[in-house]
């Protein structure tokens, strides 16, 4: 196993043989969103976005940090391919939080083909990404733990990937079926990162799993979810900022 392979599962908290089973994938995903925070302070900061697997690999793995979809799942696509899966990159139509028909397809998401089935991979789509990998079927209810997710079949969109919110489903993005290259991300992911329109550019975002929850940024505002509740906070400075960025996403700026 090659080295670069060696820091990443380390950096996810994984060490030992990683052979390309339905196992071992679910535990990358888990370890994934347990340890790399999606967030959007770079594209905040006016720092330049690369989507090279050299550079990706600097910041997330060797540096620490986390990223936004095209960077979590550009890398995390390289890692399962390292490993042995077959992987194909979709583009797909996020509706998460979305008033209207979104106007652009801004969301990278994985799938991989194992032992005759596919499944839906995803470690970008922040808050919204599952614990684990969903099977690529259509109209079933996939639990994971107090949550739970079904693919239907949009006339117009495609597939559609939902979550279970009380007794409605939620449409989380919807995607087709066409591969696409590295490259293809590469022009959406400037105007995502540049764009004064672009959600990214308007507040920070920030996610990330925890034993007992998920910790999110929204703007300023910190929200520590737990079993007894959610806990709500604004740093009172700059200095506090960057202790709480550390201390519930292990961002060090």
């Amino acid at each position: 196993m090659e080295t670069k392979v060696i820091a990443y599962l380390k950096r996810i908290g994984i060490e030992g043989p990683a052979a390309p089973t339905l196992d071992t994938l679910n535990r990358l995903q888990y370890a994934h969103l347990h340890h790399i925070p999606y967030e959007n302070l770079d594209v905040m900061n006016g720092i330049p976005i690369s989507l090279e697997i050299e550079r990706l690999f600097d910041k997330i793995v060797t540096r620490g940090r986390g990223g936004y979809c095209f960077e979590l799942n550009a890398l995390f696509g390289w890692l399962l391919e390292s490993l042995g899966y077959q992987v194909t990159n979709y583009f797909g139509r996020f509706w998460r939080d979305e008033e209207v028909v979104p106007s652009k397809r801004r969301h990278h998401i994985l799938q991989v083909e194992l032992d005759g089935a596919k499944y839906i991979v995803d470690v970008g789509a922040g808050a919204a990404s599952p614990r684990w990998p969903l099977r690529f079927a259509a109209d079933i209810r996939q639990a994971q733990q107090e949550e739970a997710y079904r693919l239907t079949r949009d006339q117009k969109f495609g597939w559609m990937l939902e979550e279970e919110k009380g007794e409605e489903w939620r449409a989380i993005y919807s995607f087709t079926e066409e591969p696409n290259l590295a490259i293809d991300y590469v022009t959406t992911s400037y105007w995502c990162s540049t764009n004064p329109e672009s959600k990214f550019k308007k507040a920070a975002m920030l996610a990330i799993r925890t034993n007992e929850g998920r910790n999110t940024v929204g703007g300023n505002e910190f929200r520590i979810f737990n079993a007894q509740g959610v806990t709500v906070f604004i740093p009172d400075s700059q200095e506090n900022y960057k202790e709480s960025l550390r201390q519930y996403f292990g961002i060090e700026l």
